[in-house]
């Protein structure tokens, strides 16, 4: 398959996984809109390690690692920011986290992190 079309591929399938974030945010279900705001993530930097190394992607969910292993340079506040971002992917899968994580997504919290998450869909999608 052609390198351009599986990136548009991954792109894609974060886009829609941006647009459910933000239905699950409408419907109050905040532990999963930051699940899919994760999920957005991981799918645009699968699509910028394909872009800068040629390769599939790794089978992680860790987005810092997914960054570093695309080559590219964090800065401190990046790191710290993808590290948090990761939490939300383990947190809303496994049932022994989930109702800690569930009381943890108040609307502060939530739009605070869903305002994060937006900021780092816009810096990533610059970078494809």
């Amino acid at each position: 398959m052609d390198k351009k079309v599986i990136i548009e591929s991954w792109i894609n399938s974060s886009d829609k996984d941006f647009a459910t974030m933000n239905d699950m945010y409408k419907t109050k279900h905040y532990d999963w809109a930051l699940f899919m705001g994760h999920l957005c993530l991981e799918k645009l930097l699968k699509a910028v390690y394909i872009k800068n190394t040629n390769e599939n992607p790794p089978l992680i969910h860790d987005l810092r690692r997914l960054a570093e292993k695309a080559n590219l340079t964090l800065t401190e506040e990046q790191q710290i920011r993808l590290d948090s971002i990761s939490r939300f992917n383990i947190r809303a899968r496994y049932d022994d986290h989930k109702q800690s994580f569930y009381k943890l997504c108040t609307l502060n919290f939530t739009n605070e992190w869903m305002q994060q998450i937006n900021e780092c869909r816009l810096w990533i999608k610059q970078l494809l």
